[in-house]
């Protein structure tokens, strides 16, 4: 009997190992985005991600959701864009766990796990301190939880941003990577953000994930700053998907939308340029 039973149990492990993945895909987590053809050889792209590595005072680790950073890693660099890598203290990102694990890990973490280059940029990136933000044409923040501990409360970040504002550069974030553009204030005090239209992960979804013990919270922080916010929801917001661009500033709800975010900031940079390219 034992030898009937055994095949069914490995079959069954099998569905469930191959088959979760691809549901969470149809229910809209990492859904794919066919990102067009683009040539942006001779422009150059900045990933930010946190430096903090610990979710408060639980002692569960954290860091950047790989995808928010892969994501848009690649998108860009598919593009032709030279791509660098820089985090909040420098140093070796510290990369959440879970996010590049099954089920949860995408086709762009797949690849940064197999790629000697981004793996060298995330174990010693510069930090933000070092970087200039004028010398880019696009400056993304990447979230996770780990942002929330360190973005908005980072003055460097914040110079960095107004530096590649005034450079007419496109800045773009997803999920808490938003929360970095409340470090950036002008003179009077006034926040980047006030009277812009952007998104971010919601409060609906830190309250389904039950993970609450954050500093900041990008929906309710970026109101507060005067951001017009958007948002599209789902029965589970980790499944829900939105992208808004307001100028050169283009954000991204959630993990799934790295790549799409990434491509709207590429056609915003082709849209300014003499001749679209």
């Amino acid at each position: 009997m034992e030898w009937i039973i055994l095949p069914v149990v490995i079959a069954a492990v099998l569905v469930i190992w191959l088959g979760l993945p691809a549901m969470l895909r149809a229910m809209g987590l990492h859904h794919r985005f066919a990102a067009p053809k683009r040539n942006l050889k001779g422009r150059r792209a900045l990933i930010i991600a946190t430096s903090h590595d610990t979710l408060g005072d639980t002692g569960k680790k954290t860091g950047v959701f790989a995808s928010e950073m892969t994501a848009p890693y690649y998108t860009f660099l598919d593009a032709g864009m030279e791509v660098d890598v820089a985090s909040i203290k420098g140093g070796a990102i510290p990369v959440e766990p879970m996010s590049v694990k099954w089920p949860l890990k995408s086709e762009y973490d797949d690849r940064f796990l197999n790629d000697k280059d981004l793996r060298q940029k995330v174990g010693a990136a510069k930090s933000v301190g070092q970087v200039d933000g004028a010398q880019y044409d696009a400056v993304f923040l990447a979230g996770g939880w780990g942002a929330a501990f360190d973005f908005e409360q980072s003055p460097e970040l914040g110079r960095l941003l107004l530096q590649a504002e005034d450079a007419s550069a496109v800045i773009g974030g997803v999920c808490h990577g938003p929360l970095g553009l409340l470090a950036a204030r002008r003179g009077n005090g006034q926040p980047l953000v006030n009277g812009r239209t952007l998104t971010a992960v919601t409060d609906k979804q830190v309250r389904e994930l039950g993970i609450t013990l954050t500093p900041r919270h990008p929906e309710r922080d970026l109101r507060a700053a005067g951001a017009r916010f958007e948002s599209a929801t789902r029965f589970r917001d980790i499944f829900a998907s939105h992208v808004t661009a307001d100028g050169r500033l283009v954000t991204g709800q959630n993990q799934n939308d790295g790549a799409e975010t990434a491509d709207r900031m590429m056609q915003v940079i082709l849209d300014a340029s003499p001749k679209g390219g």
